[in-house]
């Protein structure tokens, strides 16, 4: 049996275990006949529900203030942004659980946004897609390989309109390096450096924090989701659980959908053929380590060469390149794309000033008309959410620049970099069997469910929803 017909399978026990923990109304007959979204009339207003609403789920539902926000989702309601969004919409329904806000509001819900801890992205996201809404997503856009992969399956399959909140995709500067890429400026890519300051939350913990007393408003139950079993601390909610291994992917995880942008992109890097941990400090069991540095094989894409990707982070950089000037210093987070002819480089974490290097190349450049015309279609306003919802209302999925059939491989990417940071030593990877050369990576392509989210409750689960 070939390897494809093993990953297939893979794929649909996985998506009648994820179907059965749902445990919503009618979940089998969307499975068997998967719901199209609404179209939306000339005119109408989206209708959008946001899961996550405590950080960046806060901007990201004010972001569709245009549209109508009929419903809020957080485990949290006493949190103060969470508190702004019911001022703000006084009319949106309130909820803790994404399950019950997608029952009661099925037919008054177009889309939906997804901001909540990374290991909860997947399950509201897939519930989400089942019915036939559109969804936004915040980066990473899951905790895991086969999460990631499940979503786009069932995104082609149900024709939504899907966008990966990394919002420098929709920006200026990442379409400059494609131009000047294309018109050969870097002459042949090799390699690139990438690295970040982040974490600026606690990792490398070596036990789990005391348990604490869980504010009045909160539901801890809903927030560990399909993790194992946690008491409450305030070590971990609202701020710090990116550092856990539980709940979050870590520095890498943060930060390089959106660093490694421009890359992934630009240099059509694909899957990797080896993710290995090349330096960590602070190594842990329940946390993601202080720093790291991984470095990433990718192998030659038709005529592209093979190109060695390194990431860095928690305060370790490259070497200052020999382009840059004496008197400047490499930013605390950044990129180089480097090649023969030219190194691009940028010192934020969304690729907003790319410039070529020794400055006095890039004026060269400019000043002699050398740049290329801009010919990458721009996003107006290089605003991610109208993209996405110009998108829905064209009912066009592959409208928005980090769809799923974009985000779904570089996540898989960024996800392959924390499992070797988890394992690591070297980890070789098989993007078609979806198999590393480690078993104890392997395990870590699908995530485990905790009791009561999991294929072993399926009848008592039944039996509550009938």
């Amino acid at each position: 049996m070939s390897n494809n017909t093993l990953n297939r399978r893979d794929f649909i026990t996985f998506s009648a275990m994820v179907t059965a923990m749902l445990a919503f109304p009618a979940c089998s007959t969307y499975i068997k006949n998967p719901r199209k979204p609404r179209p939306i009339a000339p005119g109408a207003k989206v209708r959008f529900a946001q899961v996550g609403c405590g950080g960046k789920g806060f901007s990201d539902c004010m972001a569709q203030k245009e549209e109508e926000v009929v419903a809020i989702c957080d485990v949290d309601w006493d949190r103060p942004n969470v508190k702004k969004l019911f001022e703000t919409f006084p009319k949106a329904k309130r909820y803790k659980d994404f399950r019950k806000m997608l029952v009661e509001m099925d037919d008054q819900i177009d889309a939906v946004g997804v901001a909540t801890p990374d290991h909860m992205h997947f399950l509201p996201a897939y519930m989400a897609i089942m019915m036939g809404k559109h969804v936004y997503v915040q980066k990473p856009l899951t905790q895991t390989v086969g999460e990631a992969r499940e979503l786009l399956r069932l995104a082609r399959l149900n024709g939504v309109c899907t966008q990966m909140g990394n919002q420098g995709h929709a920006g200026e500067g990442i379409r400059l390096v494609r131009e000047w890429f294309n018109a050969g400026l870097l002459g042949e890519v090799r390699e690139a450096q990438i690295w970040t300051n982040r974490p600026v939350w606690p990792q490398g913990m070596q036990e789990w924090p005391k348990a604490e007393t869980a504010p009045a408003g909160f539901d801890q139950n809903l927030y560990l989701g399909r993790a194992q079993e946690r008491t409450y601390s305030n070590e971990i909610h609202p701020f710090k659980w990116r550092g856990y291994q539980d709940y979050g992917c870590g520095a890498l995880g943060d930060m390089a959908c959106h660093l490694m942008d421009a890359a992934f992109w630009n240099l059509q890097l694909g899957a990797p053929t080896s993710v290995e941990l090349k330096k960590i400090d602070q190594a842990s069991k329940v946390a993601f380590p202080k720093s790291a540095v991984v470095e990433y094989q990718f192998p030659a894409r038709g005529k592209l060469p093979p190109v060695k990707l390194t990431w860095s982070e928690g305060g370790e950089r490259p070497a200052k390149p020999k382009q840059l000037e004496e008197s400047r210093q490499l930013a605390k987070g950044g990129q180089l794309i480097i090649g023969s002819k030219g190194t691009v480089y940028d010192g934020n974490d969304y690729c907003n000033s790319p410039r070529f290097i020794p400055e006095t190349f890039h004026k060269e450049l400019v000043e002699g008309g050398k740049l290329p015309p801009k010919t990458e279609p721009r996003v107006p306003e290089n605003n991610p959410h109208k993209e996405w919802v110009a998108a829905i209302r064209a009912n066009n999925p592959k409208g928005a620049g980090s769809n799923f059939e974009y985000s779904v491989p570089f996540t898989e990417m960024v996800c392959l970099g924390t499992i070797a940071i988890l394992v690591g030593g070297k980890v070789t990877w098989d993007p078609v069997a979806m198999r590393t050369n480690r078993p104890e990576a392997d395990k870590l392509i699908y995530p485990e469910y905790r009791r009561g989210w999991a294929i072993s409750d399926i009848d008592k689960l039944d039996r509550v929803s009938a």
